[in-house]
């Protein structure tokens, strides 16, 4: 299968974080399985608190700096994405959509994903299938079946049984795996289809 990469992206704001041990969680159920099946792992962590002011400057100066390009780059060359966001007024956070929102709308086509999400109550949960799975599917991600939510209760209590966390996690890292080994590279549009929109106005004007 050879060498896959894993970019982990995490909202989390505190520090730990719950956000981090469910994406830490979800890494490492997706490694297992990509290693059985012969296959090397790397994964790469990106906490968005330690970017947060690097994208607010990005939509004020409108390039990004240079650790958000690393950041924006390595989730755009992975072969598996990890997304996972806390919970706020029952949706993602502000932080988490601010950095999909710097990220060409078209980098994320056909990309495997997991999405996770963390919140103090388990009233939640629903935000995975009303908030995250829409946004992604606006991009053209190819999302699991299985999002992975986090209660407080789900913590601690070492629950390996059906829809138990770790049952979960373990599942949707299955998932993530098999995405990945059945992915074929999105092949880029025709030069045609680069055009800008004033540039196409202006070709259907002319014709």
């Amino acid at each position: 299968m050879g060498e896959k990469r894993i970019a982990v992206v995490t909202a989390g704001l505190s520090e730990p974080s719950s956000s981090r041990m469910l994406a830490d969680q979800l890494a490492s159920d997706t490694r297992k399985h990509l290693e059985a099946a012969g296959g090397q792992v790397n994964v790469e962590v990106f906490e968005l608190r330690d970017l947060a002011v690097d994208i607010a400057n990005n939509f004020v100066a409108g390039f990004p700096s240079p650790r958000l390009t690393a950041a924006i780059d390595a989730v755009l060359a992975a072969d598996g994405v990890i997304a996972v966001s806390p919970i706020f007024s029952g949706s993602y956070s502000g932080l988490f959509k601010s950095f999909f929102d710097v990220i060409d709308n078209k980098g994320l086509i056909g990309k495997p994903m997991i999405l996770g999400a963390t919140g103090g109550t388990a009233r939640h949960s629903l935000a995975l299938e009303y908030a995250l799975r829409p946004l992604f599917q606006y991009l053209r991600a190819n999302v699991a079946p299985t999002s992975v939510y986090a209660a407080p209760s789900d913590w601690g209590n070492g629950d390996a049984t059906v829809d138990g966390l770790a049952d979960r996690t373990d599942r949707a890292g299955s998932e993530l795996a098999a995405l990945i080994g059945q992915t074929v590279p999105v092949q880029r549009r025709a030069a045609d289809d680069e055009r800008s929109f004033e540039e196409l106005l202006a070709g259907q004007s002319t014709s």
